[in-house]
């Protein structure tokens, strides 16, 4: 349930509630809004005796929460959340449309601060690039790991763009949290539960990437548990999911974005790379995803994607990406928004 107080009410008032809510075995979770605030209260409530909190000075009402994901639903936030990330602490989820880009794994010094020069010039608010590489096969380039880290972090030094890379371990969330702007959670890990509780306790940006075969409910219960655990700053990534179709990699179901934003305040960005698997379809998708409603964007862009070491056919050039910027931009100028 959610109480929501009256927009005269304290700090002490605040307070009060909380200490009742604790009393009754629930844990509080304060979103302070523009108006009022609203104090979720997660746990069992089968023992709660909502008059009494009803009754407490300067609360308006107390609200069930119907949706299972309680901390990331509608009912709980009104308002779109925006998330600042990088060292120019661009709002993700705001007015503004991000685009994130850069090579699917990270190869050696020279490509990546040549790819964050190229990725800066498009446009981009930040660097993709995977120091660690989950990948099917055990006999594909896994990444350069930490030494990988260390270069995401010399571009970011050099570029200012925010470093956005993948912990796939509950072994290395402290290293990528040290070099990482925005710690990436992979489809595979999406509902590796210790690993989302982990980045519950991590006081940066998590990008969440959907699941290969999840529906947005196992999505959202997803995101709830790193909100629970304590870390607001979750950002949605839609990556497309498996299906029978064989013309793609992935389906891109980008009607996922309107509905996602019907029932979450988290913002959403579009992963068309990994959501088709063909480069010449990325751009259109980028549109389209825009055009839908989501908040940013993140493609794999790459020097020579012929010799790249990971998904080479997905990604597009600096050249393609500095393009696909500028029709994403007009889109976004359409609908009132910016990037």
């Amino acid at each position: 349930m959610i109480v929501v107080m009256k927009p005269e009410a304290s700090n002490e008032d605040v307070k009060h509630v909380v200490n009742l809510v604790n009393d009754f075995g629930l844990k509080e979770n304060i979103i302070y809004g523009t108006d009022r605030t609203v104090i979720a209260c997660i746990g069992d409530k089968r023992h709660v005796e909502k008059g009494a909190i009803e009754n407490a000075g300067n609360v308006e009402k107390v609200v069930p929460i119907l949706a299972p994901y309680k901390l990331a639903s509608r009912e709980v936030v009104k308002e779109k959340t925006a998330i600042e990330i990088g060292p120019e602490k661009f709002p993700l989820g705001g007015n503004r449309v991000g685009v994130i880009a850069g090579p699917c794994a990270v190869e050696d010094l020279d490509q990546v601060l040549r790819t964050a020069e190229k990725v800066k010039e498009a446009g981009c608010i930040g660097l993709r690039g995977g120091a660690f590489k989950p990948r099917t096969s055990p006999y594909s380039f896994q990444g350069l790991k930490y030494e990988g880290l260390e270069i995401l972090a010399k571009a970011r030094e050099e570029t200012g763009l925010a470093v956005v890379t993948e912990v796939v371990s509950l072994d290395n969330v402290e290293a990528v949290a040290e070099f990482a702007d925005v710690l990436q959670v992979g489809a595979r890990n999406m509902q590796h539960y210790p690993l989302l509780e982990a980045l519950g306790k991590v006081n940066k940006p998590i990008l969440l990437k959907r699941g290969l075969c999840s529906r947005l409910d196992e999505f959202l219960l997803a995101a709830e548990y790193i909100i629970n655990a304590g870390n607001k700053q979750v950002i949605l990534c839609e990556r497309g999911i498996r299906t029978y179709e064989e013309y793609v990699r992935n389906t891109l179901p980008l009607a996922s974005i309107p509905a996602l934003n019907e029932r979450t305040h988290l913002p959403i960005v579009v992963d068309p790379s990994h959501g088709t698997g063909h480069s010449y379809m990325v751009p259109a998708m980028c549109r389209a995803a825009v055009a839908a409603g989501a908040d940013g964007l993140l493609v794999e862009c790459h020097l020579d994607p012929e010799h790249a070491l990971s998904d080479g056919a997905q990604s597009i050039t600096p050249e393609g990406l500095t393009e696909m910027v500028k029709s994403v931009t007009k889109i976004a100028e359409t609908l009132g928004r910016t990037l």
